[in-house]
């Protein structure tokens, strides 16, 4: 049975199941908010039904509203700052994000903006803080991936520095898990997103902050992704597969909220920040054909636990890290994921400037420096090269 619930985490009301947007409908009136700035993709929000079904409650509440859209993938500060222009041209009182990571997150930065003022890039940085609720914020996610609809963090991209950076910006107030809404995902993006929640419960479980809550919900995030991705592929209309790869991403996205990332995630956002045309979920999965056996030799315990759906034959021992790794290259193999750095642009000339921005600058030394996974410069050069 595909059931409706609702789930409380930090400071968001989360509504899951299909036609979520029921449940919800209330929380859009008697808000304070006279009208919403709805800020979208370029053409996810149309072609999911999402955005017809928002204007539809609001039309029928008598809440007004603008549209926003065209934030780009990776998006940058400068997407970040468009939001903030369209929403004080627009006179407009509370936001609704209607995307996947890269227009929620956009949107948080932008919640943030509009409270503290000041620079975006020194929040990036670390240097101020700007953690709000208000504006209301309500965010419909379109992708079973990033898990910002239910976490506090933000990511852009300081584009003269291609620094992608993350922020803590403050939970959504209202968010809407709706199966039906991820059916349209294209099938290369199907994938990228689902290895993105697969690497927030790898990476969250073997954190320093791991806790026996999030084991839990990362080993029950990746059962549900191995189960149910080739499911997606095979029929992108089913909607009891997408409605478990949500679930799955959502219980991540809990997890990461409450343990982080470290190296895979520290690693991919120099990658993307380089290139924003690789999407953050294949870079991940790429980097993940060496990460993988690095990840088991620090935790084997933990790893072997939450990757029996992969291989049930794993041990609790270093041992085995090899055959981790060959677990998951496999899967990418059943799902068809066969891209490579190279398919992006990069080459060996690359490498010096990947290994510099992973040492030397600052934000990403300190994030690869916090990981449980210890890694040297020529460790990182090696991951690099191997994934070419």
């Amino acid at each position: 049975m595909l059931r409706r619930f609702q789930v409380y985490s930090g400071g968001v009301k989360l509504f899951f199941g299909v036609n979520a947007l029921d449940d919800a409908r209330d929380f859009f009136r008697g808000r304070g908010v006279d009208k919403f700035l709805i800020v979208t993709g370029r053409k996810s929000a149309r072609i999911s039904g999402a955005l017809d079904d928002i204007v539809s409650v609001l039309k029928e509440i008598g809440v007004d509203h603008s549209v926003f859209n065209g934030i780009n993938p990776n998006p940058t500060i400068d997407d970040v700052k468009r939001i903030v222009e369209a929403y004080k041209e627009s006179e407009s009182s509370g936001f609704i994000a209607i995307g996947g990571g890269s227009v929620i997150d956009a949107t948080k930065i932008a919640r943030s903006l509009m409270v503290c003022g000041g620079d975006p890039r020194k929040y990036l940085y670390g240097e101020e803080k700007c953690i709000v609720d208000k504006p209301l914020l309500y965010v419909v996610n379109l992708t079973h991936g990033t898990g910002t609809e239910i976490d506090r963090w933000a990511v852009a991209t300081i584009p003269e520095t291609n620094e992608k950076l993350g922020m803590e910006a403050g939970y959504p107030n209202i968010s809407i898990d709706d199966p039906r809404y991820t059916t349209t995902l294209p099938l290369n993006q199907t994938i990228y997103v689902t290895l993105d929640a697969f690497a927030h419960a790898v990476e969250s479980a073997t954190s320093y902050r791991s806790s026996p809550y999030t084991i839990l919900l990362d080993s029950e995030a990746i059962k549900y992704i191995v189960a149910y991705l080739g499911k997606a592929l095979d029929k992108p209309s089913d909607v009891e597969a997408r409605y478990w790869l949500l679930y799955a991403s959502m219980l991540a996205g809990i997890s990461i909220d409450h343990s982080g990332t470290h190296l895979g995630h520290a690693l991919e956002h120099i990658l993307s920040g380089l290139e924003p045309k690789l999407p953050h979920g294949a870079g991940l999965g790429i980097l993940y054909r060496e990460l993988m056996e690095y990840f088991y030799k620090v935790n084997p315990e933990t790893m072997s636990r939450i990757l029996k759906p992969l291989d049930p034959s794993l041990r609790p021992i270093v041992e085995d890290a090899a055959k981790a790794r060959e677990a998951y290259n496999k899967f990418l193999e059943e799902i068809g994921f066969k891209e490579r750095l190279s398919d992006y642009g990069f080459s060996r000339d690359d490498i010096r400037d990947i290994v510099k921005m992973a040492t030397e600058n600052k934000v990403f030394k300190n994030w690869i420096a916090s990981s449980p996974v210890k890694v040297s410069r020529e460790d990182i050069a090696s991951i690099i090269e191997n994934i070419l």
